[in-house]
This record gives C-alpha cells, structure tokens and sequence, in this order.
C-alpha cells in the first residue's frame, strides 16, 4: 500500500508516536516467498528497508525517514506444531497473547516469553526475549530450536535460510545471532521454531514446559506520602538484595516473580506486584516470606494499589492475593495495559541490568529522579523486574544476550501524550540517568553493580558521546564480549549491510 490507500496512516506508526514513518510503501506480507520478492525488489531498486512485527520498538529504527519500504509482519502470524522440525513454529507476527492461548490451550505447554500482550515474535525473541517466567524457565532462547531469515548475499541475492541449533548445522551461526543479537540486523525474520533442550520423543506435550497450572497473584503499593528517603532507599534495597541472593538457577525461590513500580512522586504511590507458583507446596508461605522481607525496615504500610502505574492499570482487588488460572492471570497482567490501546502515547527508555545491590550514590540518584519537581508526571518511573533463576543457568556465550549473571533489570520510562511537551520528559530522563551513573560516564557499564543494557529496550543515546562519556561503547552495553561473533555473523549473512538501522551491527 501506498500513501494514496487509506489505510496507510494506521500502517506507519507504532506504540510510540514520537516516530511515525513515510515510507514510499508498505508491504503486507503473508509468506516467506512473499518477504523474498518484497526484499529483493527493494535491494534491485536501492530501497531503504526495515520491518515492523508489533511495533513496539523503542526507537526510530522501523520508521524512519530514510525508510523507504516497510515490510508489515503482522498477518504471519501462526503459531502451530511442526512435525517435520519436531518443534512448535510460531511466526514472527504471532504476539504473545495469541502464542501463550495457542500453546497453553491445545498442548499445554508455552514459552517464557513477554509480559505485554501485543508484542510480537519477531523483534521480541531476537532480542533475548525476557519474561515472567524467566526465573523458572529462563529466556525465550533458550528454547529457541530454529530460525527462518530471508537474507541478502554478496551479489545482492535474497533468499530464505533455515538455521537450527544443531551442532552440525552449517547455518548455526546464524541461528546464535538470533539468540539476543536483536532486530533488523541479519534479515527478515519469517518463522521460528522452539523445542527445549533436551527434550525427546515426539509427543508436542512434551517439547516445552509446562506453566503452573494455578498462580497467586499479589498487588500492594505505599503512598509516597508516607515514605521518607530512608524508607525509599530501604524498599528499593531489599528488592535488591533479595534478588542477588536468590538468582542462583536451582533457588528455591525462583517461582516468585516480582516487579517494583518506583513511579514518580507525582503518582502518589510506589506498586510491588508479585507472582508465586500456587503449586508449589508451602506457596502461600513463600509469598507472605517475600513480602515480609520486602517491607524489612519499612515502617509504612502497604495499602491497596489504586493508582495507574505507567503499563499496570489499578489493581485494588489484590491486596490480598488471589490464586487464578495460569492462563487468566497472564492475560489479565498483560492485557491492563492502557499505553498498548492509546493513539497518543509518546514515550521515552532506558535500562540496566544489575547484578549487585546499589551503592548510596546511585540510589540517591534515583529518589531525587523521582522526586525532581522539574516534571510532574504520574506515567514516569523506574520498574525494577527479575532476573536470574534458570536464565543463569546457560553460559553468557550459549546465547548472543550475555547478561547472565543479573540479578535483575530496570526499565527507565516517561509517558505523555503533548508532542510540547519531548523536550521536557527527554531532558529529565537523560538527566536522572546521567545523574545515577555519573561515576561511569553517565551508562551502566558492566561491573560488580551493574551489567549494561537490554537490546530490546533499545537507547539512541548510548551511542552519542554526548550522555555516553564511559567509554565503553554502545555495544558492549548490549553485547558485552559476544559482540565480536555477532560482527563475523553479520559479515558472513548480511555483507552489504542492507539490514540496519541507527544502531545495528555494522560490517567492520
């Protein structure tokens, strides 16, 4: 389609309204031999081209004003057993609701794939793939069997691959790179498929896990009101310290998730939302030990969560915790999500890996972030969520995502709908980020502490010597040392560079 179809305005913006392309075209594909012909007319006619699955994309990689042809992912989207691989195709448009209902309903098993229901396969499993079943299962790459990419050779030639993780597969190479070397890097990413290491026979029940059949689900805030900077600091800390001490891969613990919502002081409250293994024997117990431990030291106390907190609608009703449905509760976390339905959203990221608990500094960067009067903005904060478990079960060179000794990550985040109003929310995030890791040039570079960043939480500004003063580059944040296979494998599948985009991987 074209700027003359009238569909055009709803196929060229994403989530984040800040970038909305003008692309000369944007092809609707509906299977490989498709993304083939669309690609290879773009490399004969010269084209800028980029792809888009869900649209989530952080940054302006997909639209961008050299953009020229978008390939639009959307309606690929099966998700089906496959018994010529022996693993479960799921294609790249596929998002995560309709994967999660597909596997969970008709064989009873499912990926530890993302939170937010819209999300699509596509850029999410290339990235790494974080989950809330990460601690129990790992990252979705770990059970990443195969990847299909529609490539470009030397002489400009594109064509479909098919690279697994099979030791002899000459292609593995290929496969790796799709194990958290991120979107938009190698090709057009048409199909996956997943089995779990391991895993035998040819029953499809038993190629992945099997989520809890049941979860008790908790959500608890404090009123900012009540919370002195000592008591912040404390909250803040004991999820910290909590999670360093329970990452190892075989911790009891590793059934509970848990996310801490540190929203600016303008919201009025702080959220925790946790989730147990209702399995589990003890599980109500393991629940009410965690919440104990997170309120160490804390002498407000935790009230209903009533207020919106950035992605998390109110959620009073689960003050005291609730025992749903496996399935249910993954749908109703992911679907409370007003940003996903809403036209106007305009948004700015960043993030961290840690792996140690914070140094004074660095949390007192934090509170006076969230307490700057320089905005006033409920939709902005610092969410803390898990890490460890099973995911630092598997070598930081198995996988391209290297982050394998974090404890936890953070996400940075604004939302605001009054284009007036970039330059205000963007200069507060850079300044609360700079601020936070101002004794290591203004980045979480990889230390005792910190672990650098998350590629699917892409951050322009890593890149521009201008906030990023370190030293260490933009790619060793996301990378660390798999940065220079991911160089020979992009070499090898995509010598032309077709495939790029403000901070991909280059060729040199």
């Amino acid at each position: 389609m074209t700027a003359n179809d009238p569909q055009y305005a709803d196929c060229v913006r994403g989530l984040n309204t800040r970038y909305i392309g003008t692309p000369e075209s944007v092809r609707i594909v509906n299977c490989t031999d498709q993304v083939v012909q669309v690609v290879q007319e773009a490399v004969t006619y010269k084209k800028r081209l980029t792809v888009i699955s869900s649209g989530h994309c952080y940054e302006d990689f997909i639209f961008n004003p050299d953009v020229k042809v978008v390939v639009d992912m959307t309606m690929m989207n099966n998700v089906y057993y496959d018994p010529a691989m022996n693993a479960f195709a799921i294609e790249s448009g596929a998002t995560m609701l309709e994967i999660y209902k597909t596997l969970y309903k008709q064989w009873g098993v499912t990926v530890p794939a993302g939170f937010c229901y819209s999300v699509a396969a596509g850029g999410h499993v290339a990235g790494g793939g974080w989950g809330p079943l990460v601690r129990v299962n790992g990252l979705v790459v770990d059970h990443l069997y195969a990847v299909e990419v529609v490539v470009v050779d030397a002489n400009g030639t594109a064509r479909a691959v098919v690279a697994t993780r099979e030791p002899n597969d000459p292609n593995r190479d290929l496969w790796w790179a799709h194990t958290g070397g991120g979107g938009g890097n190698f090709g057009v990413i048409t199909r996956y498929w997943f089995k779990s290491p391991g895993a035998t026979g040819s029953d499809p029940r038993t190629l992945l896990p099997r989520p809890p059949h049941d979860v008790l689900i908790s959500a608890i805030a404090y009123n900012w009101s009540t919370l002195t900077q000592d008591q912040f600091t404390r909250l803040a800390r004991n999820y910290a310290s909590w999670h360093v001490a329970n990452r190892a891969a075989d911790n009891p613990n590793r059934v509970v998730t848990s996310y801490l919502l540190l929203n600016h002081q303008s919201n009025g409250q702080i959220g925790l939302i946790t989730q147990v293994d209702a399995t589990v024997p003890n599980a109500q117990t393991i629940l009410d030990n965690y919440i104990a431990y997170m309120q160490s030291g804390v002498t407000a106390t935790h009230v209903p969560l009533t207020n919106r907190m950035a992605e998390i609608s109110p959620m009073p009703e689960l003050v005291q915790a609730r025992q749903l449905p496996w399935l249910e509760a993954t749908r109703m976390l992911g679907t409370t999500n007003p940003p996903l339905n809403d036209p106007t959203y305009r948004a700015e990221y960043k993030s961290t890996f840690m792996r140690g608990n914070f140094p004074d500094n660095q949390i007192a960067a934090v509170y006076r972030h969230l307490t700057s009067t320089a905005i006033s903005n409920p939709l902005a904060g610092v969410q803390f969520t898990p890490y460890g478990g099973q995911a630092s079960a598997v070598d930081p060179a198995a996988t391209a995502i290297p982050h394998r000794g974090a404890a936890f990550k953070m996400l940075w985040s604004a939302q605001w709908i009054d284009p007036a109003e970039d330059a205000k929310h963007i200069d507060w995030m850079r300044r609360g980020y700079a601020d936070t890791y101002a004794d290591t040039g203004g980045v979480p570079v990889p230390n005792d502490v910190t672990d650098g960043c998350y590629v699917n939480y892409p951050d322009g500004d890593l890149s521009d010597p201008n906030f990023n003063k370190s030293g260490t580059p933009w790619y060793t944040l996301y990378y660390k040392g798999n940065y220079a296979r991911l160089l020979q494998a992009k070499r090898r599948w995509d010598p032309l560079n077709f495939f790029h985009h403000r901070q991909s991987i280059g060729t040199t």
